[in-house]
């Protein structure tokens, strides 16, 4: 399957991803500012949450996706967003596009954090709801204090899903593309997606504990985003 791209029929910038850009860098902007001015720290507040925890709050699916820790992370995900985004913009139309984002940005959290209750949350959450059964007063405030510490302590920050899902959709769409790796090495799309797809596998199950990257929420968005291009069509 080949479908050639012809830049000259596409807007540069288009609505949906001029105005996703412009929020991402004021959420940036405003997170610096009320957290130096008012001690207010907004990744916490909208960043998402295990669902369920007492830090978990209804918009933060959505919120988190505006949300980037550093301005490195934010750089990355825009250009990114921009590059690829801005082409399936065009193809789809700015509402389909918009929930397409959506979708996959919201899926990708909710798959990350599911692996992650299921294989490190949920072993030790069992183990302290057992010594809870057992535990006198004197030490269970100790323990509910800590289960609340497990539950509420994730928080993922960022549009590196939604990200995923849109470069996955790219190269499902125009797999006979190049694209030039490290800007000068030309490489057909769909095998940067295998790369892409084999290096997030990878770092998952070398399971680094000091990487503070969300993989699965990336494998989560390629998902999402391979799936609602094949049901959905193109």
């Amino acid at each position: 399957m080949s479908n050639p791209i012809s830049p000259g029929r596409f807007e540069f910038l288009p609505p949906v991803v001029k105005n996703m850009v412009i929020i991402n860098g004021l959420c940036f902007l405003g997170t610096y500012v009320l957290q130096t001015s008012l001690g207010l720290d907004l990744i916490e507040v909208l960043g998402m949450h295990l669902p369920g925890s007492k830090a978990y709050s209804f918009w933060q699916p959505l919120t988190h996706l505006f949300m980037h820790g550093n301005f490195e992370h934010l750089l990355f995900n825009m250009f990114s967003f921009w590059m690829f985004g801005s082409i399936l913009e065009n193809v789809w139309g700015s509402s389909r596009f918009l929930t397409f984002y959506l979708v996959a940005g919201v899926g990708a959290a909710f798959l990350h954090y599911l692996v992650v209750f299921l294989m490190d949350i949920r072993p030790e959450l069992l183990w302290i709801e057992d010594q809870i059964k057992m535990a006198n007063a004197e030490t269970l405030l100790g323990l509910e204090s800590r289960k609340e510490d497990l539950l509420s302590g994730p928080n993922i920050i960022g549009a590196s899903g939604a990200v995923a899902g849109i470069w996955i959709a790219f190269a499902t769409m125009f797999p006979n593309n190049y694209l030039y790796l490290f800007f000068f090495v030309p490489v057909k799309a769909k095998y940067l997606a295998m790369l892409y797809v084999g290096f997030e596998l990878l770092a998952v199950w070398q399971a680094n504990p000091t990487d503070n990257v969300a993989h699965f929420a990336h494998l989560g968005g390629m998902l999402f985003g391979f799936a609602m291009v094949r049901w959905f069509g193109q």
